[in-house]
C-alpha cells in the first residue's frame, strides 16, 4: 500500500471520529429537554391543539356579515367541495367591513391556521380561551371576494409556518 493511500485512510478515519464526537456532544447537550409540555402546565390552563389538520377533520361554521344574500351558503359549498365539515351556515348579527374574522378556541388553533391560508392571511383572528369545542367560526366581511386556490393555500401555509401557542395555554400532547 502506498503512502498516499495510508494518509487518505488516516484522514478519513479522523473525520469519522470527529463526526462521531460532534454527534455525541449534540445529543448530550440537547436543549429541547426543557421545552414546555402539558405535564408542566399550570393548573387551569387549557391545552391548545397546534396540529395542522387535514380539511376533512376541520369543522367550521360560516356566517354572512355582508350585504350579499346567500354569500355564506356559497362559501360553505366551496368549503364542502374542499372536504371541510360544515356545521352551520347563517347570517351574522352585524355587518363586517374586512375580509373575514376567524373565531376559535384552544382546540381550534391549528384549524384556524389552515383557514387563515384560505384567506391568504387577510383575516382578523378572534381568540376565545373559554371556548370548549374545536369548531372555527368563519365570518365573511364585505371585502371578501373568493377563497384562495390550492396552490395559493400551500404557499400561504409555507409563509405562515406553524401556529403560535396562544397566551394562557399549553401545547396539547401529540398523542391526543
Amino acid at each position: 500500500m502506498s503512502f498516499a493511500r495510508v494518509r487518505a485512510l488516516v484522514v478519513v478515519g479522523l473525520l469519522a471520529v470527529a463526526a462521531l464526537v460532534v454527534v455525541v456532544v449534540a445529543v448530550v447537550r440537547d436543549s429541547q429537554g426543557n421545552a414546555v409540555s402539558a405535564q408542566s402546565c399550570p393548573d387551569g390552563w387549557p391545552l391548545a391543539d397546534l396540529r395542522l389538520r387535514e380539511q376533512k377533520d376541520i369543522k367550521i361554521n360560516v356566517f354572512n356579515a355582508t350585504s350579499t344574500p346567500g354569500q355564506a351558503a356559497e362559501v360553505a359549498d366551496d368549503f364542502r367541495y374542499r372536504k371541510f365539515q360544515i356545521k352551520k351556515v347563517d347570517n351574522a348579527k352585524q355587518r363586517l367591513d374586512g375580509v373575514a374574522v376567524l373565531r376559535y378556541g384552544p382546540k381550534g388553533v391549528g384549524s384556524a391556521q389552515l383557514l387563515r391560508a384560505y384567506f391568504l392571511d387577510n383575516v382578523k383572528l378572534s381568540w376565545d380561551i373559554k371556548r370548549k369545542d374545536d369548531t372555527v367560526d368563519v365570518i365573511l366581511g364585505s371585502q371578501f371576494q373568493q377563497l384562495a386556490t390550492t396552490t395559493e393555500v400551500n404557499q400561504a401555509l409555507g409563509d405562515l409556518g406553524t401556529p403560535d401557542l396562544p397566551d394562557g395555554t399549553c401545547p396539547m400532547p401529540a398523542d391526543k
